[in-house]
């Protein structure tokens, strides 16, 4: 089971304390460094810390996956990491290996919503994704956890149980987010297929059409994005929403 960076975990990660260290001919003392310590030629010594560590890893995956050639954005991809690691590390996910992204600084027009395979490395699907009807036209740019508002509602969800409502199979997702996306389930929000969504809707219409807030996607992907994501996974609704990005909680821990 894949479990990035469990290697340096934030709560058992590995601090090195090196006493003594030759810096210059000399020998130093270093302690109590809540660092890592790397070594590089002529006794130049690296020191990072493990959020740099991890955030370099998920640079890393970005590129090898090639992930900006799909579409997604490095902003959107990064905060994502982040928040995956922040559920995992607190124990919240189940369904450790899937990373779920909706990323509303595109256009509707776009295939944005993307699902990754953080076992394998490799996109599992990317398909449309429906805003809120109140949340804007072709592009998303306003947001609320309100009921009754029909806007999406940002932040990190963990999916949970599949059900058969109006919309046939609909998958639960539980906002994590107190004020941004905590009462996603009082108001319904869950994640369903829908005809107002998809290539086909885009022949005959500007935009992909909208909802009342749910994250819905073409009719014909549901099933295979429904069993792929359910029961614990990571799901991420991005906005570059500044009221957003310098107030959550999970992104700023």
């Amino acid at each position: 089971m894949y479990r990035p960076f469990r290697t340096v975990s934030f709560s058992l990660l590995i601090i090195f304390v090196v006493s003594p260290v030759l810096i210059s001919g000399t020998f130093k003392r270093v302690e109590n460094l809540p660092v890592v310590m790397l070594y590089k030629p002529a006794d130049v010594t690296v020191v990072k810390s493990a959020r740099v560590l991890l955030m370099e890893e998920g640079a890393s995956l970005y590129d090898s996956m090639q992930l900006r050639r799909v579409g997604l954005t490095k902003k959107a991809f990064e905060y994502a990491w982040k928040g995956y690691h922040y559920l995992l590390e607190k124990g919240r996910l189940t369904n450790e290996n899937i990373l779920s992204i909706c990323d509303f600084s595109q256009s509707s027009r776009r295939k944005r919503f993307y699902i990754i395979d953080l076992t394998e490395r490799k996109i599992l699907l990317n398909t449309y994704v429906a805003h809120g009807r109140s949340s804007g036209g072709e592009y998303a740019r306003s947001f609320s956890n309100n009921p009754e508002s029909h806007k999406s509602s940002l932040g990190f969800y963990i999916t949970r149980r599949t059900y058969f409502g109006d919309h046939g199979l609909a998958l639960k997702i539980d906002g994590q987010e107190r004020g941004f996306n905590d009462k996603a389930d009082a108001r319904n929000i869950v994640i369903h297929g829908s005809k107002y969504v998809g290539k086909q809707f885009l022949n005959n219409n500007r935009f992909n059409g909208r909802s009342f807030g749910c994250p819905a996607i073409p009719a014909k992907d549901s099933p295979k994005v429904i069993n792929t994501i359910k029961d614990g996974s990571c799901l991420f609704i991005y906005h570059p929403t500044k009221n957003y990005i310098d107030r959550s909680k999970i992104l700023n821990e």
